[in-house]
């Protein structure tokens, strides 16, 4: 059956899937933020990504059961809205546009720190702004395409991170006073609050497990591969940073050891790169660096373009712009030039102003796609023996404790944006209900086959049951 006008087109595989993921992820991440971190827990980085990780497992099981039901367009606004209430979905969905909307941004933001190293007399603006322009051509061209280039992209940067762990390791072994312990993962003198405030910075690095869902409509026979997309990502993605950091936490194994080598902790990376590898392989690194920049700023723009469109389609956002696709190209054009502009106040902010803004949104979707699940369950009034109890109750239970305390752990700069932005929705939402006299704007989401998405309660309960 050929795709009907304002549906999206079934184009992606569960590869598609997993590689737009990681390079939403952006497996550089770990480079970016590893200086940071090791300044606020001490040495412990690979311990705070064992917390995060500990919430992203949970969270993740909680997303594959969702989008099994509900694959569609839209991610945790989606399951909130059907699962919960439609006014509390647009909160949640309007909370994650901060993370979706700002992630573009912060990859131009990164741009510029890697290249204005490299080539100081030229302009920071230009890196920005050329970012910007590569990434938004290839997303208006379509899905497929980008979802390519980031398969080589995620490729080159993974081979360049393992030849930096390679070297690291060599590194260590050449050197008599250092040895592999346990040391990263657990000390007698470990601050649990430092823990917990490097797990709520490192979340950023896991949004690719999340964002993927937004893509559901696109992807052949989405209620087998997304799930498995799900749990690839998240998987992949903790092993990869854990592994990572335990090798560079051994060769610097606290602040003062990574003093020696730099002073700059946001930029510590680059300079471990060339310590350990000289001039040669820290031009290497800053190549992957660039590859994975541009990748997540593909990924992160295309997952954001997909929210916005959700929402558009639904009527909550003006439809006419938000819910318009491109009839040749099949894509939301409009909201894609959107989050362009929205990435281009980069010019304006450093990288701490805009990082700050993005896990409240994250965490606020994580903790309520675990919500999700129990709402679902309970109001579908699903099996209740002990197998389905663990499943359906307590796992995702865990899951929102868990996110809920990180959330809770947040920098006081991001929760107080975040709250205004929240505020900021619900005057919104009193608007467009004209104070809830009126239902929050709600239609039913078309498969990309044109046929329409409603889920029974026969059909829910065997989902259930299967998933049980």
């Amino acid at each position: 059956m050929s795709p009907q006008p304002g549906t999206l087109q079934r184009r992606l595989k569960l590869r598609h899937i997993v590689f737009i993921g990681l390079a939403y992820m952006s497996p550089f991440a770990v480079f970016d933020t590893f200086g940071i971190v090791t300044e606020a827990t001490n040495g412990h980085v690979p311990a705070s990504y064992i917390i995060v990780t500990i919430a992203v497992i949970f969270t993740a099981f909680s997303y594959a059961k969702m989008v099994r039901i509900f694959p569609s367009a839209g991610s945790a606004y989606t399951y909130t809205r059907k699962t919960i209430n439609p006014g509390v979905g647009f909160l949640v969905g309007w909370a994650a546009l901060l993370d979706y909307m700002f992630l573009p941004m912060i990859n131009a933001l990164l741009a510029k720190i890697y290249l204005s190293a490299q080539f100081p007399d030229v302009p920071g603006w230009v890196w920005i702004a050329g970012l910007i322009l590569v990434v938004t051509l290839l997303n208006i061209v379509g899905v497929r395409i980008s979802a390519s280039a980031n398969m080589v992209m995620v490729v080159f940067q993974a081979l360049v991170a393992v030849a930096f762990v390679g070297l690291t390791l060599r590194a260590i072994l050449s050197d008599n006073a250092l040895q592999f312990s346990l040391a990263p993962f657990y000390a007698m003198d470990m601050d649990t609050a430092g823990l917990v405030g490097g797990a709520s910075v490192l979340a950023l690095a896991f949004l690719g497990f999340d964002a993927v869902t937004t893509l559901s409509e696109e992807t052949i026979d989405a209620e087998k591969n997304m799930p498995r997309a799900i749990m690839w990502v998240a998987a992949l993605g903790a092993l990869f940073f854990v592994t990572v950091t335990y090798v560079m936490q051994t060769l610097v194994p606290d602040l003062a050891s990574l003093e020696r080598i730099t002073t700059e902790t946001e930029s510590a990376s680059g300079h471990i790169a060339l310590f350990i590898g000289g001039i040669a392989f820290q031009t290497i690194f800053l190549v992957g660096a660039i590859c994975s920049v541009l990748a997540s700023g593909l990924a992160s723009q295309t997952s954001a373009s997909r929210l916005l469109f959700a929402m558009g389609r639904d009527g909550i956002l003006f439809k006419r712009f938000f819910g318009y696709l491109h009839p040749r190209f099949g894509t939301p054009v409009l909201n894609i030039l959107a989050i362009a502009v929205i990435a281009l106040t980069a010019l304006m902010l450093d990288l701490n102003s805009a990082t700050s803004l993005i896990n409240f949104g994250a965490f606020t979707a994580f903790a309520f796609v675990n919500l999700s699940v129990i709402a679902f369950h309970l109001r579908r009034k699903g099996p209740r023996s002990g197998r389905s109890m663990i499943g359906w109750i307590v796992a995702p239970g865990v899951g929102f404790l868990i996110n809920a305390y990180l959330w809770a752990n947040l920098a006081p700069l991001a929760m107080k944006v975040g709250i205004v932005w929240t505020l900021l929705g619900v005057v919104y939402l009193l608007w467009i209900t004209r104070g809830f006299r009126r239902p929050t704007p709600e239609v039913a989401f078309d498969e990309a086959e044109g046929t329409s998405h409603r889920e029974s309660d026969a059909g829910a309960e065997l989902t259930m049951s299967r998933d049980a």
